[in-house]
């Protein structure tokens, strides 16, 4: 996610989101509900799988015998041309085995349930299962990105919430898997469990001013009965927290010149590099004939 991406994300989701409070205003809240549960049925089941394929790899793998798994299978969409038989465009490769479609069972009777019962417990797996993959695909590599983005949250979350109706209108009217819901009636967004990530020292200061903000949220939200927006209190303790560890440690300038990758030039430019010293290595180690050596093949060849 570049600077550019991070700036427009708050503008897409206020595009959605209002999008979303237009077609409740306009159309029967029961259809929507309707065709978005059967959305969110399909992608909380594809994450689900793609979090418990591994568990049930390792879990299957040791319980049955060995023989099970003498084949793989395969899903392959292709097209050939009829011209040129080496000529070929794949579009879709899948291989499996049987831990994954015991996996893929599993996933999609857990999916019925939700459809069926609408428990909270399995909106709230699905809605982990939508953040662990969230927090898989946004890729934040810098600081700053990091920073401008839950800045425009931060306005974001903060205008809908307190400037109108709309944030709250379609959280109360949305039945989907995109917020924790408890038997007490709480509801607290995913949104913010996506993007907090630091690691080692500076994970476990994000992460304990993110449980304390989290329960500021609540504690305001529970005191004065009335809607919060997370992000009002979250982004200064995620934000706040690491900038004071990292001027006390004196890691300011680190912090916002560290990238956890390189950008898709720069490493595409290294690799280029890499195979220009690998030729210039191989060529350098290459023997060279020398004169005398020269000399006596010519001998022997006479």
């Amino acid at each position: 996610m570049t600077r550019k991406d991070a700036a427009m994300f708050p503008v897409i989701a206020s595009g959605a989101l209002f999008g979303l409070y237009i077609f409740f205003k306009l159309f029967s809240k029961e259809y929507i509900n309707l065709l978005l549960t059967g959305y969110f049925f399909l992608l909380g089941v594809l994450a689900m799988a793609h979090i418990l394929s591994p568990a049930f790899s390792r879990v299957l793998r040791s319980l049955l015998p060995s023989h099970f798994y003498r084949w793989e299978y395969r899903i392959s969409f292709q097209r050939w041309s009829t011209t040129q038989t080496d000529e070929c465009e794949e579009y879709f490769d899948y291989r499996f085995s049987y831990d994954d479609v015991a996996c893929w069972i599993f996933c999609c009777l857990f999916g019925v349930w939700y459809l069926w019962k609408k428990h909270w417990v399995a909106n709230n797996l699905f809605g982990l299962a939508f953040a662990v993959n969230g927090v898989e695909l946004l890729h934040i590599n810098t600081v700053a990105t990091g920073c401008i983005l839950l800045g425009g949250l931060f306005v974001y979350d903060i205008f809908w919430v307190f400037g109108t109706d709309v944030m709250v209108t379609v959280a109360k009217s949305f039945e989907a898997p995109i917020k924790r819901t408890l038997e007490v009636e709480f509801v607290a967004g995913f949104a913010e469990s996506v993007l907090n990530r630091q690691r080692n020292l500076y994970f476990v200061s994000s992460f304990v001013a993110y449980v304390l903000g989290l329960a500021l949220t609540i504690f305001i939200m529970v005191y004065f009965n009335h809607a919060q927006p997370a992000l009002l209190y979250l982004v200064p303790a995620c934000i706040g927290v690491p900038l004071t560890v990292a001027a006390i440690m004196g890691d300011i300038t680190a912090m916002f010149k560290y990238e956890d990758h390189p950008a898709d030039e720069k490493a595409s430019g290294t690799d280029d590099q890499r195979e220009r010293e690998a030729d210039g290595d191989s060529d350098q180690k290459t023997p060279k004939a020398s004169p005398a050596s020269a000399k006596k093949n010519s001998r022997k060849e006479k």
